[in-house]
């Protein structure tokens, strides 16, 4: 995964990319401007264009790009954030993963203890179902 700065360079060469495409676009589909008083047989025939849907499009697109780097930027820490605070910021994650990696410790051992149980048991019971079996086939069959 990017880092912050690269995710926010990301989002503006999208945004970048987005804008110069939606101009693209619109000077392809838009209708030719009349000059003065020319007019001329192109203006008159030419087909409706989907200018309207491009462009809220391409809103869209740029509105959400927009607020995605609006995102970012919050998200990055900001000036008022001294190397002591970051420092103890570090601390108290540090504090958390040491626990959290106590938690995770503990409950691996009562899985492990566990896990020996219900094999002792699933063993116990291949002793008695074998057992079980070697009497049934050990005792001689009744005459009727």
């Amino acid at each position: 995964m990017a880092d912050r700065l690269t995710q926010l360079q990301d989002a503006v060469n999208s945004l970048a990319d987005q804008f110069c495409n939606a101009i693209g676009v619109l000077q392809q589909c838009g209708p030719p401007a009349s000059f003065s008083n020319i007019q001329t047989a192109i203006n008159k025939d030419q087909p409706a264009n989907p200018t309207e849907e491009y462009a809220q499009l391409f809103a869209a697109l740029i509105a959400r790009t927009a607020k995605d780097i609006d995102v970012l930027i919050d998200s990055l820490p900001s000036e008022e954030s001294t190397a002591a605070l970051q420092a103890a910021s570090l601390y108290r994650l540090e504090e958390e993963n040491h626990e959290a990696a106590a938690r995770l410790e503990e409950v691996v051992y009562r899985g492990d203890m566990l896990l020996e149980k219900i094999q002792s048991a699933l063993a116990d019971i291949a002793q008695s179902q074998l057992k079980t079996r070697s009497d049934t086939h050990s005792q001689p069959v009744p005459d009727s």
